[in-house]
């Protein structure tokens, strides 16, 4: 298939396209500055309405573009970025396949496991409800914003949990402090933190482009989930450093306020039902295996 991917040098972007472009697929990157490849489309509109001609030729649509939401604290202004850059730019891409005469097979759009409301050590899965705060509000309006072409393809949204990848992301800011053995539990270390490798997480979005039966919400988190305490003791096992530094929860919230309580105090213990119900294969399903990357010094 002809796959266009928005947000194609992000994090999951950037190990997406070789994944499938290795499978016989062709990718077109949607980029916003000016296309210097064959397989580049611009989609910097400036405000106005996206034509419909730019996904001339699309098979399937990958959406991934969005602000990261990690850094410092979140501003008003960091707010309104981070959910505009996601809603905003999928209502973009909806309204140009409202116009098309033939829409994408299907649409794969970016959601994250904030979805969800704060659980403790409940199991959440894709039936699982809402939370509440900023990141839940978000997620919400992002997965919404594509309802209305459900009727004309098959809409795909991929809540993931956080990618562990030596390349960027949160994996990428924790490594200094953890290599100088400084590193430690969050608060009471019970909360639980839903990962995936970056390999997975690809492969979770060329599953959903490839399983016609699959749409809705995905969970796109490894089967298992760990609490704070053991993704510390594991990340120190793999760099062979302890891992006795404990960060206060006030701390969190006195540093990092907001953004601080939703990214690393709240728990979500989440699964991912339906790809598994599907029979998808995980190359690495457990923290351990995924955290090997360090020990091999490669992604």
């Amino acid at each position: 298939m002809n796959v266009f991917v928005s947000g194609a040098s992000g994090l999951i972007g950037s190990h997406l396209v070789p994944l499938l472009e290795s499978v016989g697929h062709q990718v077109t990157r949607l980029v916003r500055r000016e296309p210097v490849k064959r397989n580049e489309r611009n989609w910097d509109t400036a405000g106005r309405p996206l034509s419909a001609s730019i996904l001339d030729g699309c098979d399937a649509l990958v959406h991934l573009s969005g602000e990261s939401i990690a850094g410092l604290r979140w501003t008003e202004a960091k707010k309104v970025a981070i959910h505009e850059s996601r809603v905003n730019t999928t209502q973009m891409l909806v309204d140009a396949i409202k116009r098309m005469p033939t829409p994408p097979k299907c649409v794969i759009v970016a959601s994250a496991i904030g979805y969800y409301a704060d659980s403790g050590d409940t199991v959440l899965t894709e039936s699982s409800p809402s939370g509440e705060g900023f990141l839940s509000e978000v997620c919400q309006d992002w997965e919404e914003t594509t309802d209305s072409i459900r009727e004309l393809t098959r809409v795909v949204n991929v809540r993931t949990g956080m990618v562990l990848s030596t390349k960027g992301g949160a994996l990428r800011s924790m490594l200094p402090v953890f290599r100088l053995g400084l590193g430690g539990p969050i608060g009471t270390g019970k909360q639980y933190w839903s990962w995936i490798s970056a390999a997975d997480i690809a492969s979770i979005y060329r599953f959903c482009i490839e399983t016609a039966d699959l749409h809705g919400p995905v969970n796109g988190v490894s089967p298992g989930p760990v609490t704070n305490q053991e993704f510390t003791e594991a990340l120190g096992k793999a760099l062979n450093r302890p891992v006795v530094m404990r960060v206060p929860a006030f701390a969190v919230k006195l540093g990092l306020g907001e953004m601080g309580e939703e990214l690393l105090l709240a728990s979500h213990r989440v699964v991912p039902e339906a790809v598994l119900r599907r029979g998808f294969s995980f190359q690495h399903p457990t923290i351990h295996e995924a955290l090997s990357i360090l020990r091999k010094k490669k992604q």
